[in-house]
């Protein structure tokens, strides 16, 4: 039987029952109270729209189950005024979700973590298709391993167009633990506070996760950790020997960070396309934490085509290796260097490897790279590395 809700006489607040369009079943919440109604009784295909406002947090849903044509979605019922969720160990934390998607939420304050979400402990069944869009996540903790989004456990999953500012200053603005078959695109990560972590972080068995066009401003003392260090209990899948394999890293803005890059306990990850800026101690790290038998020693990484901008009185030197480590299994190839203080001195980095066909002391010629704009003029002649225009 087909019907049609008629509401347009009523105001936003009491349009609580459900209306259905083509499959949906759209509900709009004005309350916490409401809120938690809504998505505890969702079904696949419901849609909880949220209405603008201040609302608390300390939010858990489980075992939220959407469907691939169908799922779960909990959003703004405005876009352009997003519901501020505020407080709590989590603002959100989702246990188990499957086909779920948030979309434009603001989430700030938490003591624990922004947003949490995970498996439940069951490492055999992974929580997975989960979606976060548009989300705005901040001042977090802010001391101590605080992320402003915790995701563990999690497969097929990816965040889109979120904004992560100031984390725990032991903590990540995004933090995979155990995750499989992730994207990270289009996000912007901001700290700006010495020793606070790390931007985007993937260990603990992580596996085929790309970050791409992301924005990275000062984001950490490493802002992408590729790798890490993680308790055995705490990977995902079990046994496994690395902490994170076949990550991608590319089309992304780095400004600022004791290091950009760090690979560690990595098993083959991939760096290029991106354009770093003045990083303030080294451009990459290559470590061991994870000492355990039968553990993979850091190795295979790649670093290609990528746009560095340093100067002599800041870098220390362009790649930081610690023992336990393969350094001679890396590559780094077609990268251009640039010394913004002294051009002559471009080629003076030292590197594990010999660089293959890199290039040296051209400027880049950036748009306005003190007001944070590192896209190139039409007339710069290293338009072959750092990031690509999008298609």
């Amino acid at each position: 039987m087909n019907y049609v809700l008629v509401l347009a006489a009523l105001p936003l607040a009491a349009c609580l029952s459900p209306a259905a369009h083509g499959g949906e079943i759209s509900t709009t919440v004005s309350t916490r109270d409401e809120l938690i109604s809504a998505v505890i009784n969702a079904v696949p295909g419901t849609r909880v729209l949220i209405n603008p406002g201040r609302y608390r947090g300390g939010i858990d849903f489980s075992d939220l189950r959407g469907t691939e044509s169908r799922p779960i979605v909990i959003a703004a019922a405005d876009p352009r005024k997003p519901p501020v969720f505020e407080g709590g160990a989590s603002c959100f934390h989702l246990t188990n979700p499957s086909h779920v998607e948030l979309h434009n939420l603001v989430l700030i304050g938490a003591t624990g973590n922004g947003l949490n979400i995970d498996d439940g402990g069951s490492y055999e069944s992974p929580a997975h298709h989960v979606v976060l869009r548009g989300l705005a996540v901040r001042d977090v903790g802010p001391n101590g391993n605080r992320d402003g989004i915790k995701l563990s456990g999690l497969d097929n999953f990816l965040v889109d167009s979120c904004t992560v500012e100031r984390w725990g200053s032991g903590g990540s603005a995004i933090d995979m633990v155990g995750c499989h078959q992730g994207r990270i695109l289009g996000c912007t990560f901001r700290h700006g506070r010495a020793g606070s972590g790390n931007g985007v972080q993937m260990k603990g068995g992580s596996r085929n996760i790309a970050v791409q066009r992301c924005r990275f401003e000062n984001a950490g003392d490493r802002a992408v950790n590729i790798g890490g260090s993680t308790g055995l209990d705490y990977f995902r899948p079990k046994p496994c020997k690395y902490e994170a394999k076949d990550i991608t890293v590319e089309d992304s803005t780095f400004i600022g960070s004791t290091a950009p890059v760090a690979f560690v306990g990595v098993d083959g990850a991939v760096v290029r396309y991106n354009t770093i800026y003045r990083p303030t101690r080294w451009v990459v790290r290559i470590l061991q934490e994870t000492r355990e038998a039968g553990f993979v020693p850091c190795r295979a990484g790649r670093f290609e085509n990528n746009l560095i901008a340093f100067r002599s009185d800041e870098l220390r030197t362009a790649v930081n290796v610690g023992d336990g480590t393969l350094p001679e299994s890396f590559a780094f190839e077609r990268n251009h260097w640039y010394c913004i203080d002294n051009p002559s001195r471009s080629d003076r980095v030292s590197l594990p490897v010999r660089e293959l066909d890199g290039s040296f002391g051209q400027d880049p010629q950036f748009v306005n790279a003190p007001a944070g704009d590192l896209r190139l003029k039409k007339t710069s002649r290293t338009r072959s590395v750092g990031v690509r225009s999008a298609k």
